[in-house]
């Protein structure tokens, strides 16, 4: 199954913990098909805390969705995400945005992302990889979603970027 991954850190070395999570990731059998760029994003929801470092993936796996997100909740706990405040600072945080053209919702998972048309962290990078990949419950593409968005966070492409050979990228 085809994933697509929005990733965000705000606490440590904020590049390095995305690249971690790839790296784990991977190391979990996941295939990494496609990276964004690296985006510096004003937080929303809770202003007091420090920016965000974005990004999003293609990856592939056999696992179902709710598998899936277990590995991606294994990879939080094995980088010290700790929970502490809805939308506070965290080393690392993983969602599944998309999976394929599926909708789930059940207690622990909904697919699509619940706000990934409302947040411009989440759509910016998502457009640079996927702009044409289609929200199944609004029946829009992202490059859209994007455009009409009425989210005026800030969010700044930055220099950094993830290329291949995953496995050995590292962040300035």
């Amino acid at each position: 199954m085809r994933y697509i991954l929005g990733l965000g850190s705000n606490l440590g070395n904020k590049p390095g913990n995305l690249a971690r999570a790839v790296r784990l990731l991977e190391a979990r059998g996941a295939r990494i098909l496609k990276v964004s760029s690296l985006y510096r994003t004003q937080p929303v929801g809770v202003l007091d805390q420090p920016w965000f470092i974005n990004m999003a993936l293609v990856a592939e796996s056999r696992l179902p969705p709710p598998r899936f997100l277990e590995i991606l909740q294994d990879i939080e706990r094995e980088m010290k995400r700790r929970r502490q405040r809805d939308k506070g600072p965290r080393r690392i945080d993983l969602d599944i945005l998309l999976a394929g053209r599926r909708i789930i919702t059940t207690r622990r998972l909904v697919i699509p992302h619940p706000r990934l048309a409302e947040r411009n962290f989440v759509l910016a990078p998502l457009a640079e990889i996927a702009p044409r990949a289609v929200h199944p419950v609004l029946g829009k593409t992202v490059a859209t979603l994007l455009r009409v968005s009425k989210d005026r966070s800030l969010v700044i492409k930055t220099s950094g970027s993830f290329h291949p050979p995953f496995r050995q990228v590292k962040f300035k």
